[in-house]
């Protein structure tokens, strides 16, 4: 599962030039430090929390088990928990359950849940809510985390007590609690209707409309202590970038998630607002369909990987805010093939490639959308550096609902986004043939098989091996073009404190709106 930003009504370098010219002046305003996070000695009870989330559109959700777009995400965070999960800090920790362990053959795990936890509805939480969850999990006609929890036992739940239940899996499966511990993957009372949403998270439904806006009063009998501190969250949906930010600066929401990467540091100098700058392992690429001409040809894959010049990608696209990649994704997982070359821009060998492959005037067309900050100046760059080897790349523009439209995981070249995830967790989402996201289409069996082992190897030593044998795989023959990890950045008013930033790549802290308060 991922999260998605929003479109802009004004064109790439146009835009950045215009909004670098108001941010300007307004730095001559009294600043605010992007790096101070004031915390009020006592926090401040009551109010109503305004957020501006990039893009969503008629296709909005709230579905615990299918966000795609920003919206979608932060509703998720606001109304579901997940077993366990990763925090901003990027170390796992348990959530709603107090334990997850695994048996010595890692093939039978005990999930021991937390005491006391209260649904938005007064039911408390038992081991039957937590094993429909996973049940509904496992359903790819109902959930988007089914070939992520492949491995489950359909029929290999049983309830210990009240508290505690073991998953019987098909094969052993050393991180097995990673894999549970997704954001998506939240935990729902038996009988659950995504049309009248019941989570444990620290918001409650109220009101939604798709496209537009939701409302979540606050969970006043949330398991946490004391949070959340506002009386009332809304969520309001900016398919258009410039609308975000003005909303920000006039004062119609309190914090925005997806800062245009160009206007970062004018920003933090506004009077009143403040960036929240986060260094993370979350990636924009580009997505080439293997199973596609021109893609369908290795070389040509390779060719379109040398085009780029990934230190200007990172200085024009993201303004310089992230680090270069190098085709692999999971740069936080012990794991990361670190030891593979870095791929560097070789026009000479690119067009070698194409003449070989038969493709010596390379023509594509590329499906670009603000989905994320960064991502149609990364297009608009690519275009660019893409001449040099006489390449043309034909920018094909859409808003944010056309992107995830009927067409999104169906277009031959286009662009993504993804947070930090550790590498089997990754490839789950995106890279195996039975992947809900397998957005390039990849299906390479050896890949799979490298994957099936890595995943019943209890040794971290030989997993780690494995796991290198499959990312370079990857490396040489995926469809990803992978040429940086993003920096998170949000903005916020200072009329609000609480907000830290993520290296997960989650904006606003995780949207952790729970600990959010007023001055």
């Amino acid at each position: 599962m991922r999260s998605h930003d929003a479109a802009s009504n004004l064109q790439g370098l146009e835009l950045k030039r215009r909004n670098l010219i108001t941010f300007g002046t307004m730095a001559g305003l009294i600043g605010a430090s992007s790096s101070a996070y004031a915390q009020a000695a006592t926090p401040k009870r009551g109010g109503r929390l305004l957020i501006g989330s990039a893009g969503g559109g008629a296709k909005d959700k709230l579905d615990a088990h299918g966000p795609i777009s920003n919206p979608d995400i932060a509703r998720v965070f606001a109304l579901y928990e997940p077993l366990a999960k990763y925090n901003a800090n990027y170390e796992f920790e348990m959530v709603l359950a107090e334990e997850i362990s695994g048996n010595d053959s890692a093939d039978v795990w005990t999930v021991r849940l937390r005491p006391g936890v209260e649904f938005h509805n007064g039911k408390t939480l038992t081991a039957d809510d937590a094993i429909a969850s996973i049940q509904r999990l496992i359903d790819p006609k109902r959930s988007a985390a089914a070939s992520s929890l492949a491995d489950i036992d359909p029929q290999g739940f049983k309830k210990l007590d009240d508290r505690t239940f073991t998953i019987q899996l098909n094969q052993p499966f050393a991180a097995f609690d990673i894999q549970l511990g997704q954001y998506g993957n939240g935990i729902v009372p038996v009988g659950y209707d995504p049309a009248a949403p019941v989570g444990t998270g620290p918001f409650k439904f109220g009101a939604f409309t798709p496209g537009d806006r939701t409302v979540f009063p606050a969970h006043k009998n949330y398991w946490r202590t004391g949070l959340p501190y506002v009386d009332e969250l809304v969520i309001i949906d900016f398919p258009d970038e410039t609308a975000r930010i003005n909303a920000l600066m006039s004062g119609q929401v309190h914090a925005i998630d997806n800062v245009p990467f160009a206007q970062t540091r004018p920003l933090g100098m506004a009077q009143g607002l403040k960036t929240l700058v986060a260094k993370t392992g979350a990636w924009l690429p580009f997505t080439m369909r293997v199973d596609q001409a021109p893609f369908d040809d290795v070389r040509v894959r390779q060719a379109m990987r040398l085009l780029v010049d990934r230190k200007q990608m990172v200085e024009q696209a993201l303004s310089g805010y992230g680090s270069l990649a190098n085709d692999l994704y999971s740069p936080f997982d012990p794991a990361y093939a670190s030891h593979l070359p870095q791929r560097n821009q070789d026009l000479d060998q690119a067009k070698s490639l194409l003449r070989m492959a038969g493709h010596a005037d390379l023509q594509v067309e590329l499906v670009t959308a603000a989905i994320s900050a960064g991502v149609v100046e990364a297009a608009q760059v690519l275009a660019e550096q893409a001449r040099g080897a006489g390449v043309k790349i034909n920018l094909r523009k859409v808003d944010t609902g056309v992107f995830y439209g009927n067409d999104y995981l169906k277009w031959p070249f286009a662009q993504d986004f993804w947070y930090t995830r550790d590498y089997l967790a990754q490839s789950a989402n995106c890279a195996l043939p039975g992947a809900i996201y397998n957005e390039t289409h990849f299906a390479d069996p050896k890949y799979a098989s490298f994957i099936a082992e890595a995943r019943r190897t209890l040794d971290k030593a030989k997993r780690t091996e494995i796991l290198h044998d499959a990312q370079k795989i990857e490396y040489e023959t995926g469809g990803y073009i992978i040429w940086g990890f993003r920096d998170q950045v949000d903005a916020y008013s200072t009329k609000i404190t609480g907000l830290v930033p993520s290296k997960t790549g989650t904006p606003l802290g995780n949207y952790n709106f729970a600990s959010v308060h007023f001055v």
